[in-house]
C-alpha cells in the first residue's frame, strides 16, 4: 500500500498568502499551513489576526493519487502561482499513526518543587507529587512553553489550600489543573476559543477534579473577589484587561500575568499599577512573568 499524501513547500515571497492558498485548493491541496522559515519569535495572534513572518514558508498537503504523478502535480501548481517548478520541493509522507506521533516529544516534567505535568500513559512514582494529566490536543498548553512553564513554577510555589482562583484566556486548563492539584479550592476558567473550554473541560475530567472546576462561556460570568487571577495571554490584552483585573481579584489577592516578552514588561507594569503592585516574578528565554498583590484601597 502506497503514502496516503504528498507535501509540497516553496517560500512565499512576494506572493499573498490568500493568493497562494487559493492557488494549493484549486490544485488538489486539502491543508495548507504557513510556517517560519526563519528563527522569528512565535506569538499567539489576536482574535481575527492573520500573521506571518518575513521568511513564510508554505506546506500543502495533497492525496497521493496514483492517476497524477507527483511532476503533473508540481507542473500545474507551477502553473496557478506563476512560479518556476524548481522553486518547489515535493515529498512522499509516510503513514503514520498521527495522533501517538507527539508521544516521541512529550515526557513528564517538573515544575518547582512538586508540581508535575505528563501525559497519561507515564506515572510519577514520588508520593508527595502534585500531577497533572495531560494529553497534548488543539487547546494550548503543555507546559513545554516558556510562558506556561514560568506560571507553573510560580504556582508550585505560591498557591494556597482552599484559594478560588480565575485562569483567563485559559487554553487546556493546565494552570486551573495545578492550581487545583497544589491545593487550591475551586477554578473558575474563562477563554474566547470555544475548543479551549471543551478541552479544559475534558482535561478536569480526567484528573478527576471536575466538580472543583467551572468553565464560563463568557468573561461575565466569572466570580469576583478571586484570590488569584492568572492570566497567560499576549501584552496588548493584558493592558486592555486591567481595570477587569481588578474588578475580579479581591482587595490582597493576586494577580500573575505572562504571556509577553521582556521589553513588554514596563509597559503591562504601568497599565496595572494602578491597582497591583506589579513585579517580575520569572523570566525564561527572552520571556517574563509578572505578579502583584491588589492594592488594599483603590
Amino acid at each position: 500500500m502506497g503514502a496516503p499524501f504528498v507535501e509540497v513547500t516553496f517560500a512565499l515571497g512576494e506572493l499573498e498568502a490568500d493568493s497562494a492558498y487559493a492557488a494549493c485548493v484549486a490544485c488538489g491541496a486539502i491543508a495548507v499551513t504557513f510556517t517560519d522559515a526563519g528563527d522569528t519569535p512565535v506569538l499567539e495572534p489576536l482574535p481575527g489576526e492573520f500573521r506571518l513572518w518575513s521568511q513564510t514558508q508554505v506546506c500543502a498537503l495533497f492525496p497521493n493519487d496514483e492517476s497524477t504523478s507527483g511532476a503533473r502535480l508540481l507542473r500545474a501548481l507551477a502553473l496557478t502561482l506563476a512560479r518556476s517548478v524548481e522553486t518547489l520541493h515535493i515529498r512522499v509522507v509516510p503513514e503514520k499513526v498521527w495522533e501517538r506521533e507527539w508521544l516521541q516529544d512529550f515526557r513528564a516534567l517538573r515544575f518547582g518543587q512538586r508540581l508535575w505535568v505528563c501525559p497519561r500513559h507515564e506515572r510519577v512514582a514520588e508520593p508527595a507529587a502534585a500531577v497533572v494529566y495531560l494529553d497534548p490536543g488543539l487547546a494550548f498548553g503543555t507546559g513545554g512553553h516558556a510562558t506556561t512553564a514560568l506560571c507553573l513554577e510560580w504556582l508550585d510555589g505560591h498557591v494556597q489550600c482552599g484559594e478560588r482562583v480565575i485562569d483567563y484566556g485559559c487554553g487546556s486548563g493546565i494552570l486551573a489543573l495545578a492550581a487545583i492539584k497544589l491545593g487550591a479550592r475551586h477554578a473558575f476558567c474563562f477563554d474566547i476559543d470555544p475548543q479551549a473550554l471543551i478541552a479544559t473541560s475534558a482535561n478536569a475530567q480526567a484528573n478527576g477534579v471536575a466538580a472543583q472546576v467551572s468553565v464560563c462561556v463568557r468573561a461575565a460570568d466569572l466570580p469576583r473577589s478571586a484570590d488569584l487571577v492568572v492570566a497567560n495571554i499576549l501584552a496588548a490584552p493584558l493592558c486592555a484587561l486591567a481595570p477587569l483585573f481588578a474588578d475580579l481579584v479581591r482587595p490582597r489577592g493576586t494577580l500573575l500575568l505572562a504571556g509577553l516578552l521582556e521589553d513588554e514588561a514596563h509597559e503591562v507594569t504601568r497599565a496595572n499599577d494602578a491597582c497591583f503592585h506589579m513585579q517580575p516574578c520569572g523570566t525564561r528565554a527572552g520571556w517574563v512573568a509578572l505578579s502583584g498583590r491588589r492594592r488594599e484601597h483603590v
